[in-house]
């Protein structure tokens, strides 16, 4: 019975051996067929054809991988180096404004040096150390006093025209009334002077940094851009330098005069650099006061 069913299995079980015998073989087969045109096994054909998508997908995104470490490396160092730039233009904007700085001081300088030239009198260069905040003068203090030479109602002045005059002095330091103080005045004239009958003083109105001429004729011509000068007759300022030029006129009529407003030539509000001028007025002769046609050596 035993050897019945030994028999029996070994029939049933003949098909699968059969099979398994051929996928060896087959197998086998598979392993040692080469290919006829690149002479490779096969086998490693397949598997490398099956293969080719999987590595592809992977090839890409190994790739891709790659392509934004190194985007963002580079996207790193190109942001390093713009900050590096930056900061070198704003160093280089800083070195050309100091430059400029230098420039305008030298050529400020140099125009305060030729005042000497321009105007015959001895100049005492100075600088401006401090401004009076009050709203009631318009008063500066500038870094020379009497030990340079400067006394009280010398003129002060820049190469655009008159600042004001010494009013207090220490002796390295000196105070400055400016022009545009209510307390300061100047004789003046609309034009050149010999040429122009449109005189009269100027007085500060100590606000707007503005001055008014006063008692100018109405019959005179006088325009907005008409520039003032000095006339030398306040036994301050010397005759010939800049005061101002006319920005508004009230005409006035034969029997009122101009009311004038003139804005200083001098900047008064940006100055750092002004210049004394060594200015002493002609001593104005005694009047004589002797009557006429009287013979004092003759008794009565």
């Amino acid at each position: 019975m035993a050897a019945t069913r030994t028999q029996k299995e070994i029939r049933q079980r003949a098909p699968f051996w059969l099979l398994m015998l051929l996928a060896i073989n087959f197998a086998l087969m598979a392993v040692d067929a080469r290919d006829s045109s690149s002479k490779q096994r096969a086998i490693r054909v397949w598997v490398q054809t099956l293969a080719s998508p999987f590595e592809r997908v992977t090839s890409t995104a190994s790739g891709a991988s790659m392509g934004l470490a190194k985007k963002f490396l580079t996207f790193h160092d190109t942001a390093a180096e713009n900050e590096q730039l930056k900061d070198r233009v704003s160093q280089l904007e800083l070195e050309l404004s100091r430059a400029r700085a230098a420039g305008n001081e030298n050529e400020r300088l140099k125009g305060l040096l030729n005042l000497k030239e321009q105007s015959g009198y001895d100049a005492v260069p100075a600088r401006v150390i401090a401004r009076d905040p009050s709203v009631w003068f318009n008063t500066i203090t500038i870094g020379v006093g009497s030990s340079s030479g400067v006394e009280l109602n010398m003129p002060v002045v820049t190469g655009g025209g008159i600042v004001g005059r010494i009013v207090a002095l220490s002796p390295w330091t000196a105070q400055v009334m400016l022009i545009t103080d209510e307390q300061a005045a100047a004789g003046a004239v609309v034009g050149q002077l010999g040429e122009s009958n449109a005189l009269g003083p100027v007085k500060g109105l100590g606000q707007n940094g503005l001055a008014e001429m006063r008692f100018v004729s109405g019959l005179e011509k006088v325009e907005v851009g008409d520039y003032v000068l000095t006339t030398g007759q306040d036994g301050i300022y010397p005759a010939g330098l800049n005061v101002g030029e006319v920005v508004e006129v009230k005409h006035g009529t034969a029997t009122q005069p101009h009311v004038i407003y003139i804005r200083p030539t001098a900047r008064l509000d940006q100055l750092e650099h002004v210049a004394v001028l060594r200015y002493h007025p002609p001593q104005r002769p005694a009047p004589d006061q002797s009557l006429p046609n009287l013979d004092k050596g003759k008794k009565p």
